[in-house]
């Protein structure tokens, strides 16, 4: 399981006693929860709960047993939505252009897309993961951010490295270190794609 798949199965019975009642009430719902990056106890993967309201987030922890259904922002590429919201049009105008690309749909864009329950309005962004592997030159990165910045939303493009994930707008900037966000937390480096000594 990697970082921003969205995992069914997970109940209240698995929370720890003091979560908030939003909480028990999106589980209850059968919401799905997310793949959060951080370090896990064997047979335990870390997740997140998301709630209606932005600022409604709750780290947790899910038994890898109770995983009834995983879906990756891969498989939400050609899912459509009957809503016209600025980040729907943007996705419709990226599809093609990402077509060649191992990309995929993630925040609360893919939550939606996923689940059927609504969570983007008019002004969200549109969160997406592209996997690479391999390095992303710097010229390349700012060439790819130039493409998403004519989309009818902002778009918030990670790069999925090896090692973790890097926001494509700092990699494609001017600043010689950037945030690399892995399962130990986040780092300042200079290259995205090695290892955190």
């Amino acid at each position: 399981m990697n970082a921003h798949d969205l995992l069914w199965g997970m109940t209240p019975a698995h929370l720890p006693a003091d979560a908030p009642d939003w909480v028990v009430e999106a589980l209850s719902a059968g919401h799905p929860v997310v793949v959060r990056r951080a370090i896990a106890e064997p047979g335990q993967v870390a997740v997140g709960v998301r709630g209606r309201l932005r600022e409604q987030r709750f780290a947790a922890l899910m038994p890898i047993v109770a995983v009834q259904r995983r879906v990756a922002p891969e498989a939400l590429r050609g899912v459509a939505s009957p809503r016209d919201l600025p980040a729907w049009r943007a996705l419709d105008q990226l599809r093609p252009l990402l077509a060649h690309s191992d990309w995929g749909v993630s925040g609360s864009a893919g939550f939606e897309l996923a689940s059927g329950i609504e969570a983007l309005h008019a002004a969200s962004d549109l969160d997406l993961i592209l996997r690479t592997p391999e390095p992303l030159e710097r010229h390349q990165a700012h060439a790819l951010l130039a493409m998403l910045d004519s989309a009818p939303c902002s778009v918030d493009l990670q790069l999925q490295t090896p090692v973790g994930a890097v926001a494509l707008r700092e990699w494609a900037g001017a600043s010689r270190r950037v945030l690399l966000k892995t399962a130990n937390g986040a780092h300042l480096v200079v290259d995205p794609w090695q290892a955190v000594a």
